[in-house]
């Protein structure tokens, strides 16, 4: 027998119900990066990015999509991202892929040494069988990659440049994966893990003495204040990261169809300008190294060929012991020309 308050209970749900149906649900996405935060017109281009992504998704959706962005980990320290992305605890994060080296060893692949040469070859990965390799594990992991973003890196350094294999001798260097410091650790550094956005710190301390990171990175933190060396990625690199925006596969598929086709079709759209904004930033660091005072140095081809030489010798071994899908992906992605 239906009682009065029964009947209230339920006008009062009703409205719940509709307005979180799958038809016409209003969800609002979470984004956390770790790099400073701007506009949509001027800043990082990676937080640029996440904020045209949004912008386009709110209007792709009528309102139905909308996003809140945290950046300078806001919202969550940087390596805690990716695990929280799993378990449907952050929506989406624009994020260095080997920075889940430890929790998911497979993902290294994201920087290795020596292995992407430019641009044309990162972004080949996507549609090669390397991209669906990994697409497949980090789907299994609870992650989807919404946009390819590659960025070519150099090095900042408090003294010398540190250009060649040799010139790493006796420094102390964040070189930005397992593999990296591998590299290093053979030319005869010492090297520190840390992310990105806590070199300056490092270097400012001593702790550092160079840092390896993006060309966009060396510029938004504002490493050119502490260094006297800068190491551009411009021209040759030995040091490219796949720095993807995220989705947390578990949210993903908690939306609606419609939703689902929002946001893959925005995030491709995206990646034209993810690979404009880091192209663009390894020329402008020279000159913001340059106007600072500091020395610049290119890299040739036969020095990013020792490193390769070094890389191929003790990086890429090592991870391609490491598991049987890790051996395939390193596979996958030297056929990748």
């Amino acid at each position: 027998m239906l009682t009065r308050r029964h009947v209230l209970a339920s006008a009062i749900a009703a409205p719940a119900i509709l307005k979180f149906g799958p038809a016409h649900a209003a969800t609002n996405l979470k984004i956390s990066h770790q790099f400073p935060g701007g506009t949509i017109d001027k800043g990082d281009f990676r937080d640029r990015l996440v904020r045209m992504f949004a912008a386009e998704i709110t209007k792709r959706s009528g309102g139905e999509l909308t996003a809140d962005i945290y950046a300078n980990s806001s919202l969550m320290k940087t390596n805690a991202q990716f695990s929280a992305m799993r378990k449907g605890a952050l929506d989406m994060s624009l994020f260095p892929l080997p920075y889940a080296g430890g929790e998911v060893p497979e993902t290294n692949i994201g920087l290795m040494p020596g292995l992407v040469a430019n641009y044309d070859q990162g972004m080949a990965w996507k549609k090669e069988a390397v991209g669906k390799a990994l697409t497949d594990l980090l789907a299994d992991k609870g992650i989807m990659i919404i946009s390819w973003v590659w960025q070519a890196g150099g090095v900042a350094s408090r003294s010398k440049p540190l250009v060649a294999p040799e010139d790493a001798k006796g420094l102390k260097v964040r070189g930005g994966s397992r593999e990296m410091d591998m590299v290093l650790q053979k030319a005869g550094a010492a090297v520190l893990s840390l992310p990105s956005n806590e070199i300056y710190a490092a270097m400012q301390t001593g702790a550092c003495d160079a840092g390896i990171t993006s060309s966009t990175s060396l510029i938004s933190f504002r490493l050119e204040e502490i260094a006297k060396s800068l190491t551009s990625g411009a021209g040759q690199s030995y040091w490219f990261m796949l720095e993807p925006l995220l989705m947390s596969k578990q949210i993903f598929d908690g939306l609606p169809k419609n939703h689902q086709d929002i946001i893959v079709s925005v995030g491709e759209a995206m990646e034209p300008f993810g690979r404009q904004g880091a192209q663009a930033d390894d020329v402008e660091v020279a000159k913001v190294y340059e106007k600072a005072g500091a020395k610049v140095s290119e890299l040739d081809a036969a020095t990013v060929g020792l490193w390769r030489d070094i890389a191929r010798e003790t990086a890429w071994k090592d991870y391609s012991a490491r598991t049987p899908l890790a051996a395939n992906l390193m596979k996958l992605a030297s056929n990748v020309t």
